[in-house]
């Protein structure tokens, strides 16, 4: 959930929360497990700091505090996990002045104001230099501060690494990679190098601070073309666009090897036979050299339903891309970019039924991270049926736990007819999950004898046995 593209400007507190939730419950109706939500897009921040100024995407005007006292990265941490969904915020490290923001209208707080000389100008942006140690560790006490201060789930980076180039214009850097140089004569490789030692220490920061939260990065779609592999030896895909690795300096599949992100979500917005960046080609290529952490593809909805189908004409692209994707036993998911272009697709009857028929059929939970946990919390105890005015309610005694990261944080509760065999690797049975030690009944259609068993899943989703109750509805 972006901001930087003005649509929570102008409105007051309240309009801002009444289109957060609308975008979280269109989001929760195509079975949306997780929320990436933008919360640092200009070194500023949606949420109470002491570190950077509000930001003008909150309020119009960068250092400006809410009309109404009120922290939206709180308030989406409560809304996501009253919703059975993840909360990782997002920021962008390394960006500290947006094209259009006037030098003058950077509030006093804002970090520039400080060390000038730690930031380079480039194309109408305002960046913190890659290459001083100063910054990253800056921008590493940051994250550290989200982090430690609030119940996020995670932690996510994008594709703004060095700038996306623009012609004529050079990043002014040589004067840091003269007193910075470490050993490296090639700037290339020097620039690779400063990122791959953000993103490292970015990965430690996160583990030391919480070490169930986890830290993904969703880079830009193309990380090497094929055509200079054979120059190089990088390994590239049959593309011919921007590339990762050569012009954002980002080896993201160095960082995958080395076990620095927990997931990435390759942004492949392109369409099916695009000329230079063919989705085919990318996905297939991005299946076979992600391994040992999920990978997750990052899908353009309203490209998709604007590009006409190859296969069939009289259709989009849409459920073209997703039976692919859903191909490939090494992808973990998907994420729909954006999430207004959800809630608005939703709203017609065409963009609905599209949308819809590729939405998963029954509740997704969250896949599991076993390099960082795989110990499965206790089973709930104290199993009991109450009849209320209500209806009957499922109670049960969470789990006691000593780590923090095997609290149990939501449970599942599966339904199954009497006498029938209990698969928890079903989800067809799954008829509800729930952050609360209990669960209302009454809603449920049917009759007669029923058994219904509920698991705990603790903090990185790792599901404890069952603990089964009997119920005549």
């Amino acid at each position: 959930m972006q901001v930087v593209n003005g649509q929570y400007q102008g409105l007051t507190p309240q309009e801002q929360q009444s289109k957060l939730l609308a975008q979280l419950d269109a989001l929760g109706e195509v079975g949306v497990n997780t929320v990436f939500f933008q919360v640092r897009p200009e070194a500023d921040a949606l949420y109470k700091s002491s570190l950077e100024p509000w930001s003008r995407y909150l309020t119009g005007r960068q250092g400006a505090a809410p009309t109404v006292a009120w922290d939206p990265l709180q308030f989406m941490i409560d809304a996501c996990h009253a919703r059975g969904m993840e909360l990782h915020a997002w920021i962008n490290p390394f960006r500290a002045k947006l094209k259009g923001l006037p030098m003058g209208e950077l509030s006093p707080r804002h970090p520039y104001w400080s060390h000038p000389e730690r930031f380079v100008a480039y194309d109408g942006l305002l960046l913190f230099d890659p290459g001083l140690q100063e910054n990253r560790d800056y921008i590493c006490s940051v994250a550290a501060d989200i982090v430690r201060r609030y119940d996020v789930d995670g932690l996510h980076i994008d594709d703004y690494f060095y700038p996306y180039p623009a012609a004529g214009q050079e990043f002014a850097d040589d004067h840091t990679f003269a007193s910075h140089r470490r050993g490296f004569t090639d700037k290339a490789d020097w620039r690779r190098d400063n990122v791959n030692l953000f993103i490292e220490q970015l990965y430690r920061t996160v583990r030391e601070t919480k070490p169930w939260v986890k830290f993904g990065v969703s880079p830009f779609g193309i990380y090497h073309n094929g055509t200079t592999s054979l120059v190089n030896g990088v390994p590239g895909s049959a593309t011919a666009g921007l590339q990762n690795y050569d012009d954002l300096y980002a080896d993201v599949l160095l960082w995958i090897r080395e076990g620095w992100v927990d997931y990435v979500v390759p942004q492949l917005y392109w369409e099916i036979g695009h000329k230079s960046a063919d989705y085919v080609q990318l996905l297939s290529w991005w299946a076979q050299h992600v391994d040992g952490r999920h990978l997750y593809i990052g899908q353009d909805l309203e490209r998709s339903l604007r590009a006409t189908d190859i296969r069939n004409t009289h259709t989009n692209q849409l459920a073209n891309k997703f039976r692919m994707q859903r191909g490939w036993s090494s992808v973990d998911g998907y994420c729909w970019w954006y999430a207004d272009a959800v809630r608005s697709a939703l709203a017609t009857p065409a963009g609905r039924s599209y949308v819809c028929a590729v939405a998963p059929d029954t509740p997704a939970l969250q896949p599991t991270m076993l390099w960082i946990d795989d110990k499965a919390p206790g089973a709930v105890s104290r199993p009991a049926v109450i009849t209320t005015d209500d209806g009957p309610v499922l109670c049960w005694t969470a789990p006691t736990f000593r780590y923090e990261a095997d609290r149990p944080v939501r449970y599942v509760v599966y339904r199954f007819a009497n006498g029938e065999t209990v698969n928890l690797d079903d989800p067809t049975h799954i008829c509800g999950i729930t952050d609360e030690p209990f669960f209302n009944l009454s809603d449920l259609q049917g009759t007669g004898k029923q058994t219904f068993v509920v698991t705990a899943l603790d903090r990185l989703h790792n599901e404890s046995k069952g603990t089964r109750f009997k119920v005549r509805l």
